[in-house]
């Protein structure tokens, strides 16, 4: 009863979202694949195409809480060695919230990216101190404004293509989540510079109206 009585205090903005949430399909096959959030269905369409996730290959899942997409990529690189024909590789997910622990992952939670002492810290945790792919599907707190909200993401973006110089492979890769505006061009041409492929790429599993697209950055030139 009481939760009915809150559910009617909705307003019809909730009442839309709450619809809209239950009728995705993405949110269904979550449940039914027991990923932590539909967000993996992002990376899974990301990788089923452009093959960025092999097993072997180490990995820097950024903004990784809940860890849907650290999920997939323990998955994709074999980071449990369930294969043993393949070889094993390593996930480790960086996060300014907690995350609840994942076999086959390492999560650093409450660590700011952005905190020289962080890259101490992965730099610490990795096999090698160098990763082959830097994930990122960061947001920072919406503010409702478009354009700061934009430019916020853009900043995140271009912190990681900065952290990228120091731990990031030769030949490695970057994906990263960013909302459409004016800056956005900005990034695309910063990553052409690190990167010799650069492409975007808006999956299926966005929201067609949402303003989230990612680019794909291959190739990094980076010693």
């Amino acid at each position: 009863l009481h939760t009915t009585v809150r559910f009617l205090k909705k307003t019809g903005t909730e009442h839309w979202w709450l619809e809209r949430h239950l009728k995705d399909p993405f949110v269904k096959a979550t449940k039914r694949q027991h990923y932590r959030c539909r967000s993996a269905f992002k990376l899974l369409e990301i990788d089923d195409k452009l093959h960025i996730l092999r097993p072997g290959l180490s990995v820097l899942d950024c903004g990784a809480a809940p860890g849907a997409w650290s999920q997939v990529a323990v998955e994709r690189v074999n980071a449990l060695g369930t294969d043993p024909a393949v070889p094993t590789g390593f996930v480790l997910g960086v996060d300014l919230l907690r995350i609840s622990p994942l076999e086959g992952a390492v999560f650093l939670s409450e660590a700011d990216i952005a905190d020289p002492s962080t890259l101490r810290t992965i730099q610490s945790l990795l096999p090698a101190e160098k990763v082959d792919v830097i994930l990122s599907d960061m947001a920072p707190n919406a503010t409702g404004i478009k354009e700061l909200d934009h430019q916020k993401l853009i900043n995140l973006c271009l912190g990681l293509l900065h952290l990228s110089q120091s731990i990031l492979k030769p030949k490695g890769t970057m994906l990263c989540k960013f909302w459409d505006g004016h800056e956005s061009r900005l990034l695309q041409n910063r990553l052409k510079e690190q990167f010799q492929d650069v492409r975007t790429i808006k999956p299926q599993a966005s929201r067609k109206d949402s303003a989230e697209s990612y680019y794909l950055a291959r190739l990094y030139k980076g010693k």
